[in-house]
């Protein structure tokens, strides 16, 4: 039988550095029979290095998705959100989903560079661009390498729509000026994504972020400060959390929220087996009937890629959520309306070289 070193570290979401799906070969410790003490696990810390990106505006056409453009100034996530879809693309840099992503980060350090360069191509068509849609632009490492500041700079510069989604509340109180006035041009909104406010739960399901209370308050803060805010419950997950949407969502609309969304729990690739590690570690009890309800909604599978489903899933326990969250929405006054952000301002700077115009 395996020996049982799959134990939860404190600060860390994964129990484990399961190995990616393109590695050649794996290999795993076994018990040898022998009645000793186990090792202590070692420490992880977290390193960063830079990675030199050849471009830095990713698009997409999905039908599930608001935007069809965004920025992830990083690579990897020390927040340690065990149910993180990003996870998997650690795999392609021949590193783990597991530990690996949450301690082996990579920023980018020519973001704000190559952001220039695409933004000032003569056929570039302004749509917002989203910060946040895979790895948090607000996670720890930010303090320091400031890649999101810049990215941020860079769009103020050229009037340019950005939507942010995060968990790490501290950071963005730092850039609250700058969005502030962004927002004054409609230029900026943003999501605070509150999983639960059960700061336990908080603990181990996403170990390195904000607690629940200090979202809420930089939520309140962004609010008065005029800038458009929402909140994302996401994920839902069947069992663990989702008993807390309608608290959630009523938290937020009394911090300022005026918008909300939901997306329930996805596991694509080496999210699945990390999810169950997490939960033999973390809820044993519940770990049967949380799968057995994750498979419900995914046609019997832990996961299901496809468009249309992949966010909200299917099947009566999927139908109860979705109408639960419409419900509270309705009655907490949330999502009446559309935000749009505007696009029609962008507008390209002169910088040190250009020819002036003759004529306005």
């Amino acid at each position: 039988m395996p020996i049982l070193d799959r134990v939860a570290r404190k600060g860390r979401g994964a129990v484990s550095n399961i190995t990616g799906r393109y590695e050649p070969r794996s290999s795993e410790a076994m018990d040898d029979g022998w009645d000793k003490e186990p090792e202590a696990l070692p420490t992880l810390q977290t390193t960063v290095l830079p990675e030199k990106a050849k471009s830095i505006i990713t698009t997409n056409q999905s039908p599930d998705i608001s935007f069809s453009q965004s920025i992830n100034p990083y690579r990897g996530c020390e927040h340690g959100c065990i149910y993180c879809y990003a996870r998997p693309a650690h795999a392609y840099v021949n590193l783990s989903p597991g530990l690996d992503f949450e301690t082996k980060l990579f920023y980018k350090e020519n973001a704000a560079g190559l952001l220039e360069q695409e933004l000032r191509k003569p056929g570039y068509k302004c749509s917002m661009i989203s910060l946040g849609s895979n790895t948090d632009p607000y996670q720890p490492v930010e303090r320091k390498y400031r890649v999101t500041r810049s990215i941020l700079e860079v769009l103020d510069r050229y009037n340019h729509p950005v939507g942010i989604v995060t968990k790490g509340p501290a950071l963005i109180e730092r850039d609250l000026e700058l969005l502030a006035g962004m927002a004054k041009r409609d230029l900026a909104m943003v999501f605070i994504s509150v999983t639960s406010l059960n700061a336990e739960l908080k603990r181990t399901l996403e170990p390195r972020t904000g607690a629940p209370a200090a979202r809420l308050r930089v939520l309140k803060q962004l609010a008065n400060a005029g800038i458009p805010v929402g909140v994302m419950f996401a994920p839902v997950i069947p069992f663990i959390n989702d008993s807390e949407m309608e608290a959630v969502l009523e938290s937020a609309r009394d911090a300022g929220a005026s918008w909300a969304g939901y997306v329930m729990l996805r596991l694509p690739h080496e999210v699945a087996p990390l999810f169950r590690e997490w939960l033999a570690a973390h809820a044993p009890l519940k770990a049967e009937h949380v799968m057995s309800l994750v498979q419900q909604m995914r046609g019997g599978k832990d996961y299901s890629s496809e468009w249309g489903t992949r966010h909200r899933g299917q099947g009566a326990y999927a139908g109860m959520i979705a109408q639960r969250f419409q419900l509270a929405c309705k009655r907490l006054g949330l999502n009446r309306e559309r935000r749009r952000l505007d696009t029609n301002q962008f507008s390209v700077p002169a910088k040190t070289g250009d020819q002036m115009k003759l004529f306005s």
